[in-house]
């Protein structure tokens, strides 16, 4: 649905001031939105009803006509530092961080309208420990994962991911969490990250119809003379996270031991060029890349894909791979990332977000599975190097859409069970 000007300039409003952050930018935010229009939390007596995995979103999210969720507007990344004292002194600061994250659920509505977060734990935190993470959790670090990228690798201890339509809500917890609030959304502060964690890096982003078009204006990466398309939700023009090309949450959630309802997130910084996408390429091509020959060749593909339904379709392009590579000399992206599926689904669940951080255009990968090797295995699916060594196509050119991508970073995290979320134990058990 075509949304007014006056409506698409409050949503970009509310994007700038999200990028910037702090104070100022929440002042400005909450000129444009209006806290009375946030639904309120629980009550503390009622937080125990909240799902133990913090990655419990979809029942949550607002949905199309076909089911697919509509993932929240306005994203921000905070990454963690530790500068507590150390695992002697995390009894008390455990009960502090703890009393921040319920801070934000007795402020926010859980959801879209509210607010989501999760809060993940990467390989440096755990270092410090001398116990290791139990069977079968693995948080790894990060690595470069193909010979055509060479990201740089995070070492941060946390990560807090932030989402919701309401910029303000978002800015709002953040400060709340640095502690450089007393109230949030009427409910008096108690607790935040001061003295235990620093935010060492702050990424932000966004994702919905129109946002990409109405905020691409003067960044590096995104062509002037051709404009996303107002329908589209993500820079490239096309849509994203079908229900039926997405992993359930149930197949992403660690299913025994403590971290049972846990589950791991990947995090890679995707630099976009995308001057060839869309000054070059014709729509066509544009089709055959991001999704699959067969696409374009029966015109599936209706402006940004809203009309494919709750799947893109691309099932039994993935047994075509090989075979479109030869014949067509070119493969898409989905039809290549859908060879990793497990009984006809995918194994990692998306939750990937555009950004202008330093007007640049980038897409922040965000994804959920119970293992990070399901996401290295959706990751060599999708750079399809296999493929290329046994057709004309290369490591970049015409396969799929990873000439239009540079990766710059990547990291992985644990993200525990809510009842582990403040400061875990290695092993809580």
């Amino acid at each position: 649905m075509k949304r007014s000007s006056r409506s698409l300039s409050r949503r970009a409003f509310v994007r700038s001031a999200v990028a910037i952050g702090g104070a100022s930018a929440l002042a400005a935010c909450l000129d444009r939105e209006s806290e009375a229009d946030i639904p309120s939390g629980l009550e503390p007596d009622e937080l125990e009803t909240l799902p133990e995995r913090q990655h419990a979103w979809t029942e949550y999210e607002r949905t199309d006509e076909h089911g697919n969720s509509i993932a929240p507007e306005h994203h921000v990344a905070l990454h963690l530092e530790y500068v507590g004292d150390g695992p002697d002194a995390m009894t008390e600061e455990r009960e502090t961080v703890e009393s921040a994250y319920e801070t934000l659920e007795r402020a926010y509505s859980r959801g879209s309208d509210g607010l989501l977060f999760t809060v993940g734990y990467g390989p440096a935190y755990f270092d410090r420990f001398e116990e290791s993470l139990p069977d079968p959790v693995d948080v790894p670090e990060p690595e470069s994962l193909s010979p055509i990228e060479d990201p740089e690798l995070d070492s941060y201890d946390g990560l807090i991911h932030l989402a919701s339509d309401h910029g303000s809500a978002i800015l709002s917890a953040e400060e709340a969490l640095r502690g450089d609030l007393e109230t949030l959304n009427g409910v008096e502060v108690d607790g935040s990250l001061e003295g235990i964690f620093e935010v060492a890096e702050r990424r932000t982003g966004f994702i919905g119809e129109g946002l990409p078009a109405d905020n691409q204006s003067g960044i590096d990466g995104i062509p002037d003379s051709e404009p996303v398309s107002e329908d589209a939700p993500l820079f490239m023009g096309f849509k994203s996270g079908f229900k039926k090309s997405q992993a359930t949450e149930d197949r992403v959630t660690i299913q025994e031991g403590p971290f049972a309802d846990g589950t791991t997130t990947h995090l890679s910084l995707i630099r976009l060029h995308l001057n060839q996408w869309y000054e070059q390429d014709s729509r066509e091509i544009r089709e055959r890349k991001m999704f699959c020959p067969a696409h374009a060749e029966e015109n599936r593909v209706e402006g940004a894909g809203h009309n494919l339904g709750d799947s893109n379709q691309v099932g039994g392009c993935a047994e075509r791979t090989l075979e479109d590579a030869k014949e067509h000399g070119m493969v898409g992206h989905a039809q290549k990332s859908a060879r990793a599926r497990e009984d006809g689904r995918p194994i990692i669940l998306r939750r990937d977000f555009n950004s202008t951080d330093n007007d640049e255009a980038a897409l922040h990968f965000l994804c959920h599975q119970r293992s990070i090797d399901d996401f290295v295995a959706t990751r060599a699916a999708m750079t399809g190097s296999d493929i290329a060594e046994e057709s004309a196509i290369t490591a970049r050119m015409n396969n799929g859409i990873l000439q239009y991508m540079t990766v710059r970073r990547r990291a992985n995290y644990l993200v525990p069970p809510r009842r582990h979320r403040s400061l875990p134990l290695p092993n809580p058990a």
